[in-house]
């Protein structure tokens, strides 16, 4: 029972060290930012206070997690070491859910982004397929809706366009919850369905196009500086899917960042004034997202790497006929159970995404 048991778990000494997260290390980091924190002229440079603070909290976080988790390990090697057969039951349920527990562990180490762990705002806009198109999008936002049911992440419809005869045009999403930009930055990209059209008189194959954007949401951690007059704000009223105002009044918010060319829109609240934070607190982390692409694009230049264009290049084809597939093109994991993918199933490509980028760095 014992060999049994204790071969499941890491022994009481275990200590991640090495690779990703080096818990010594980032004690160590802790300490020091700590100290640095403790000192009195710390927000005599607000910037750099508030980015010390933001790593600090992290790995605070981080840290507390895996001196937890070391310390669930060491109690239950110690009662295992008891030999007592009236534990078995107890100690194989604790062992398979550690293993589990560290299973998850694990995975957390690829989130090493640094917005990994912030909330997200997700987008889906119907492309090239016309009605096909936009049930496509309606049939991604039910996924990501579903892959966020299991993950227990917390979502809010902020902007919804509704396809003209099915579907939607585009949408866009809040959604809450541990490392969920890290999780669904893997979704950025085209995706591609392949299927017998239901929207066919004559039951054609078709092929249709969405595209899929994720940006965190920082909330106030990060500021942005946005010259109030390079926006352009138009109210309207919000309207349901099937045309209905919801308000008589223009409660709903467009912005459009002249500059960029970003336009942002929210009209999920009853409030004009709620609206119009929501739409400049999206349309603060698509800016953030804009400069770190184009820091990435730069960088890829100098290397000499060729950048592809996010639109016109899928990064899944999901195809439901002549056979059945889910593939991801970039890692090449794929799958024969689109229905399970389709009903929010996605762990297993998130995780083959993210050990493929960590795995080109």
């Amino acid at each position: 029972m014992t060999y049994r048991i204790a071969s499941k778990i890491w022994p009481p000494a275990w200590q991640p060290r090495g690779g990703v997260f080096d818990l010594p290390d980032k004690i160590t980091e802790l300490n020091d930012l700590e100290q640095r924190a403790a000192a009195p002229d710390l927000w005599d440079r607000p910037d750099q206070a508030r980015e010390l603070m933001q790593r600090l909290s992290a790995l605070q976080e981080e840290v507390q997690y895996w001196r937890h988790l070391r310390q669930e390990i060491q109690d239950t090697h110690e009662l295992v070491a008891l030999e007592d057969a009236s534990l078995e039951p107890d100690l194989i349920a604790e062992t398979d859910r550690l293993e589990h527990e560290m299973n998850q562990a694990e995975f957390r180490l690829l989130f090493n982004g640094p917005h990994d762990r912030y909330d997200a705002i997700l987008a889906i806009h119907a492309g090239a397929g016309g009605t096909d198109s936009q049930d496509w999008a309606a049939m991604l936002l039910r996924m990501f809706l579903r892959w966020t049911e299991r993950r227990g992440f917390k979502t809010e419809i902020f902007d919804s366009m509704p396809g003209e005869s099915a579907g939607i045009k585009s949408v866009t999403v809040g959604i809450k919850g541990r490392y969920v930009y890290g999780y669904l930055k893997s979704e950025r990209g085209v995706h591609r369905l392949v299927r017998l059209s239901p929207f066919d008189a004559a039951h054609r194959r078709h092929t249709s196009f969405v595209l899929v954007e994720v940006w965190p949401d920082l909330g106030d951690e990060v500021q942005v500086e946005i010259n109030p007059d390079d926006l352009v704000i138009d109210n309207f009223r919000a309207s349901s899917a099937g045309g209905q105002h919801v308000q008589k009044n223009e409660t709903a918010v467009r912005i459009t960042h002249q500059p960029t060319g970003i336009v942002v829109s929210c009209q999920n609240e009853r409030s004009q004034t709620q609206n119009r934070e929501t739409a400049l607190r999206i349309l603060k982390s698509r800016l953030i997202q804009l400069e770190e692409e184009k820091r990435r694009q730069q960088l890829s230049q100098l290397k000499g790497a060729h950048v592809d264009a996010e639109w016109g290049s899928q990064i899944r084809s999901y195809v439901l006929h002549p056979y059945q597939m889910v593939k991801d093109h970039r890692t090449e994991h794929e799958t024969g159970n689109t229905a399970a993918v389709l009903d929010g199933d996605l762990d297993a490509f998130m995780e083959a995404y993210l050990r493929h980028t960590l795995g080109a760095r």
